[in-house]
């Protein structure tokens, strides 16, 4: 049996950031990266243009002639002096050759000769006594620089393309040269849009932190009649109930920055790293004060020290350290609010919580019905929904859930209203939705008819029991059909909000958890392994009424709880047992009393009901999933809807 105010989905709400580091730091760099680098390239092109112009400066006016004007110059006595670069030949004019070449101020000439002309040219210009320079076809000298400066070129721009990125990521506190730089997640005024007013069911933490975001908005007015607002406030609850939101709430409403990171990124493998993020973190925070730090998951970082099997962890003792001398140090001046979230509080370190940090503690329970109400407004108001659709019905039958569990139950149904075609979302949708979300996936299971005979009646036995019991919960639904590892659930919703637990419902319980258990004995004449879960949760809920709240006649008044210490933090294991093993066997005596005691009450209730029994079995078996008023009229007319039928499984 699966009861759904005890299955509770934890969800937690997600965070977003922009930017790091400083204001405009990033900005500032990147200018000044593009001014070096544009420096860099004129400098690169206007050596080489340097060395182009040299270069053209030495060579004199040359003219252009096809070879066979070059030959018929040769033949005239127009050449004075040639000179030979492989295929490429340069010469001189003479006064004469200038005048009849028609070759205006140029004084020598350009031309490229055939690869098969090479000694009869030679011949030719010896023949006429022509002066003949040869040189080598290697490339002049300003290229073999450009071609030797080169690849230092491509060097240097390497390493400062390399720099470039190592400061980027020392700006953004990664890479080798920011590993010590927080990298907390920084909003700034500008980018926060999340106010009180979007959070909703937290009136209770919304009022108490309410005196913050006036002393972030106004800081003076309070330091005037001598006020110190708390340096460290700590949020507690459990995951999903929005805890992160809360804290962008609190920078959003006092338009402060919000600088956001989770306690596992300060550790690194390096001692001493994150003890440096957090100066870099409460430095940056301190220089654009008044402004908000949240911690998220502070337990990660703030565990007891000096505890645990393995001895301690000097990197995030020496973290924790830095963070409890970083709230000693903040002065009067300094409107810098250090807020933080623990689903665990008993495991943080004593000193944390003192007078001066952590001082003031903000217990951030699952929401109410009015509450959940409110939060299922908030994330549908975007959603079209149908006139079927009931909110207040939707809070009612969702108890147990957090914020994100809401959010969550909400694009469920949107996305079931998709994937089904419809243009609203109804209530079947949020229906469907919220089985998912609680019992799981439905889930394809190859029973065969023996064993859904089986199941039928063990789900049967918890909802007549459910039905029968005065101090039970309200049933919801049964269904047969496999979802999550369950192959039926029994629903059961409370109608109100239960903070506290008295005997007859503790044992009403119980009993419904015996219900399945005891149909199949009674029914087939033995149990089987379905009941293994039911089992467990009704032994540990017997122990807590035997030994933890004194609902015993023999134990007497007296708690004997066992431990609930973890073992890494070190307290289990210097520690005896607080009772004699006499009582322990005694423990175990009662509770196991007490188990037989209800499991007998269940049997006598559900054979005096065979009939009934029969008649919701039938029914299940034929239609799967029953709802609550199908369940009650097939109950209150058993003759009616029973179907007479073999009780042994086919």
């Amino acid at each position: 049996m699966t009861q759904w105010n005890d299955r509770r989905p934890e969800k937690r709400q997600g965070q977003t950031g922009q930017g790091n580091g400083p204001p405009g730091l990033n900005e500032e760099f990147r200018n000044r990266f593009r001014q070096q680098w544009l420096l860099f390239v004129w400098l690169s092109l206007g050596i080489v243009f340097l060395f182009y112009y040299l270069d053209s400066q030495q060579q004199p006016t040359q003219a252009e002639l096809t070879y066979s004007e070059f030959v018929e110059a040769v033949e005239e006595g127009y050449v004075s002096e040639v000179t030979l670069r492989g295929q490429q030949v340069d010469g001189t004019l003479t006064d004469e050759g200038r005048r009849n070449l028609d070759v205006g101020d140029a004084q020598a000439f350009e031309t490229v000769r055939p690869d098969t002309d090479a000694q009869p040219l030679l011949d030719r210009l010896e023949r006429h006594g022509v002066n003949i320079t040869a040189l080598s076809t290697d490339p002049p000298w300003w290229q073999r620089i450009l071609a030797g400066m080169l690849p230092l070129i491509l060097i240097l721009g390497l390493l400062f393309w390399f720099w470039y990125r190592m400061q980027q990521k020392a700006m953004s506190g990664g890479g080798l040269f920011g590993i010590g730089q927080s990298k907390a997640k920084r909003i700034q005024r500008e980018d926060s849009h999340v106010r009180m007013s979007d959070v909703a069911g937290s009136d209770n933490a919304k009022r108490e932190i309410t005196e913050v975001v006036e002393f972030l908005k106004n800081p003076e007015r309070f330091r005037q009649l001598g006020a110190k607002i708390p340096r460290g406030i700590l949020m507690m609850g459990p995951p999903g109930i929005g805890k992160t939101l809360m804290a962008r709430a609190v920078a959003g409403e006092a338009n402060v920055p919000f600088f956001s990171i989770s306690g596992s990124e300060f550790i690194e493998m390096f001692v001493g790293v994150g003890a440096s993020r957090v100066r870099d973190l409460f430095k940056q925070a301190k220089e654009a004060a008044p402004s908000v730090i949240f911690i998220d998951e502070l337990d990660s970082v703030g565990r007891t020290r000096g505890a645990g099997m393995g001895g301690g962890h000097d990197e995030r003792e020496q973290t924790l350290n830095q963070i409890l001398s970083e709230m000693d140090g903040f002065e009067v001046e300094e409107s810098v609010v250090v807020l933080a979230a623990t689903n665990r509080p008993d495991v943080l370190d004593p000193a944390l919580l003192r007078p001066g940090r952590f001082d003031r503690k903000i217990t951030m329970e699952r929401p109410h019905r009015e509450a959940r109400h409110t939060i299922l407004r908030v994330h549908t108001k975007n959603i079209p929904l149908a006139e079927d659709v009931s909110l207040e019905r939707l809070a009612q039958i969702t108890t147990g859930f957090s914020g994100a569990d809401l959010a969550n139950l909400a694009n469920e149904a949107a996305l079931f209203a998709g994937r089904r075609e419809q243009q609203e979302v109804d209530w079947a949708c949020f229906a469907d939705a919220r089985d998912r979300i609680l019992l799981g996936e439905v889930r394809e299971a190859a029973l065969s008819e023996r064993e859904r005979h089986i199941v039928a009646y063990h789900e049967s036995g918890h909802a007549l029991l459910a039905y029968l019991l005065p101090n039970a919960d309200p049933l919801e639904k049964v269904t047969v059909i496999p979802r999550g590892q369950a192959l039926g659930v029994t629903a059961q919703v409370p109608e109100e909000e239960r903070y506290n637990y008295n005997e007859s419902y503790l044992r009403d319980r119980i009993t419904v958890m015996f219900g399945g258990r005891l149909a199949e004995s009674i029914v087939f004449g033995e149990v089987s392994s379905g009941a293994e879960n039911d089992l467990q949760q009704a032994t540990q809920l017997a122990r807590r009424m035997v030994a933890h709240w004194g609902m015993n006649e023999r134990i007497g008044p007296t708690a004997f709880p066992q431990s609930q210490e973890h073992v890494f933090l070190g307290k289990e294991l210097a520690q005896g047992r607080e009772h004699s093993d006499a009582t322990a066997a005694m423990i175990d005596d009662e509770v196991r009393r007490l188990l037989v005691e209800i499991e007998s009450h269940g049997r006598e209730l559900l054979e005096q009901n065979r009939d009934r029994l029969d008649a919701l079995a039938s029914a299940l078996e034929q239609y799967e999933t029953l709802e609550v008023e199908e369940i009650r009229r097939i109950l209150e007319t058993p003759e009616e809807s029973h179907r007479s039928r073999d009780p042994q499984p086919k």
